[in-house]
Formats: structure tokens, sequence, C-alpha cells
């Protein structure tokens, strides 16, 4: 991934013939069906990536198997839609994903995040910007682990936001243990949503002085039974209330809450029903993708 192949001297596929002449000269329909193509030879990928049509445009940024001569170029498109397309190309090159990361529109640096091809290059480049939703998008990346320099700069982030996101993704024990000194209540809530965490970590949470970090613990992971004990008689009714109701509670300690001095507790515990509650969930990496609302500046180059 990230490798594109130069187009030079005899390519099995360099032929464009009779039919792609014709589409080429044709109109845009004609010219979006030949873009899309599997077959289409590379050199006429290549006259396509210069097309007037930016939806013809957008169907050469998206090939995987699009050359490195028709990619280049599409980098520094008008339409933000097509670098877009490009930020996304698992076989765009490491250069151009550098050029992409910095570039002005955020949807396009966004979605440089989400590609499979990017390196610890770029995702330096990631970790130093500006633009905190990046660095946010860096630090819940769970498919790869974070390079120890880049950890430690997130774990640092100015960013409140970005910090809990780490927290909530991270599976590296020495950042979570670093986490759990953060100041700011809403990273170690985001810990306490974390299922790497060991025991030790869960302990440590389950003895936080916020109450929305033991709540947020108790509802998403198992905890053990000494740290749950504390929580049956905890001074915190939210906290209480989250015994009450999480699927991670034993009955025998759920039913301690039963007889609890605060009604609405009580009968969330007498009432529980396996499988009824809500689990939070874990937030997905965002990756960059948004969805179409209308508003959103999106183009109208279909129609053209």
């Amino acid at each position: 991934m990230g490798k594109q192949q130069d187009v030079g001297g005899t390519d099995r596929r360099s032929g464009s013939g009779a039919a792609a002449q014709e589409a080429t000269d044709g109109g845009v329909e004609g010219r979006l069906a030949l873009a899309q193509d599997p077959g289409t030879a590379h050199l006429t990928l290549i006259d396509l990536a210069a097309d007037p049509s930016p939806v013809v445009r957008r169907a050469v940024a998206t090939r995987a198997d699009a050359p490195a001569q028709a990619l280049r170029p599409l980098t520094r498109d008008p339409d933000r839609e097509v670098r877009e397309a490009v930020a996304r190309n698992p076989a765009t090159s490491i250069a151009n994903l550098l050029r992409l990361v910095k570039d002005a529109d955020r949807w396009v640096r966004w979605a440089v995040a989400g590609n499979p091809a990017c390196d610890e290059s770029v995702r330096r480049v990631m970790a130093q910007t500006a633009d905190k939703e990046l660095r946010g998008l860096l630090a819940e990346s769970r498919e790869l682990e974070l390079e120890p320099e880049l950890a430690a700069r997130l774990v640092d982030d100015v960013s409140p936001e970005v910090r809990e996101r780490l927290a909530t993704h991270t599976h590296d024990p020495e950042v979570i243990t670093a986490l759990l000194a953060d100041r700011t209540a809403r990273v170690r809530k985001g810990l306490a949503r974390n299922p790497r965490t060991t025991a030790v970590h869960r302990g440590a949470l389950a003895r936080d002085p916020v109450p929305d970090v033991r709540a947020a613990l108790v509802l998403t992971v198992e905890l053990d039974e000494a740290d749950l004990r504390d929580l049956v008689d905890d001074r915190s009714v939210q906290v209480r209330m989250a015994v009450a109701t999480s699927e991670f509670v034993p009955p025998h300690l759920r039913q301690v809450l039963a007889d609890d001095p605060d009604e609405m507790v009580a009968g969330a515990a007498r009432e529980f029903r396996p499988g009824a509650a809500t689990s939070p969930v874990v937030r997905v990496p965002r990756v960059g993708h948004r969805a179409g609302t209308p508003g959103r500046g999106r183009s109208g180059d279909a129609r053209r």
C-alpha cells in the first residue's frame, strides 16, 4: 500500500484502442464509464485525471490501481472531493499523503487519517498539527500502536478532547497509567470506558473522586468484587444507579441495592432485567468520514 507505479515504456494496458478514443471524445457519461472500467489503460487514466469534469476526476482518484502520474496532479485538484478521494486511496504515495495532510480543507486532512498507507512520517505531521480534530483522529487509532514519541505528545496534548479520545482507545498500558494522573475528569472518564485497562487501572478508577468517572467505569467494564462492593455503598446516587443498572454487576451485589435509601436506585435494582439496559458504546474512530448533509458545501458536480 501507499506505492504507485509510474507508467513508462511498454504497458500491457497502455493501448486505449478505438473504443477508449471514442469514449474520451464523447460526453461526461462515456468518460466516467471509462474512468470506472477496470480494463481502462493506465495512459488513458492519466488523460482522464485532467478531465474537465470533477466527476470523472473523482472516479480516477478512487481507483486503487491508478498510476502515480494520474494521482499526483489530483492532490492539487481545485475540487476538494477529488482531493479527498485521493487522500482515502490506499494507493496514494507517502509523499502525496504528506501534501494532503496539510491541505487547506479539513475534510481532506481528516480523510488522510483513515488511509491505511499512513506511516510514521504522516502520523508525526498529524501529531504536530494545529488541527485538533486531526490530532484526535490520530489519538483514537486502534489499528496500530503509536510510536512512543507520538503517544507521549498526545498524552500531553493541550486539548482535553484529544486526551480523552486517546484515553478511550489506547491499548498501551504506559499511556493508560500516565492518563490516570490527568487532572481533567473527562480524560479519566475516557479511561473508564476503555476495555483495555488492567485490574490495577480499574481499581484506581473505582476510587476516582469524580462520580462521573466511577459511574462510567461500572457501566462499561467488569470489576473485581472488592471494587464493586465499595461502589454499591458509594456516596453518589449516580454511581449506585450505575451499579443497579450495569450488565457487569453480579445479581447478589445488585440485590443489595434493592433496599437503597434512594427509591429510584432501589426500584432500578429490583426491576433490572439482563439485556434490557442500554450499554454504552465506545465511539468508533471517525477517520474523516462525513455524511452527505445538505448545506455542508458539497459541490453539485454530478450535474455538470
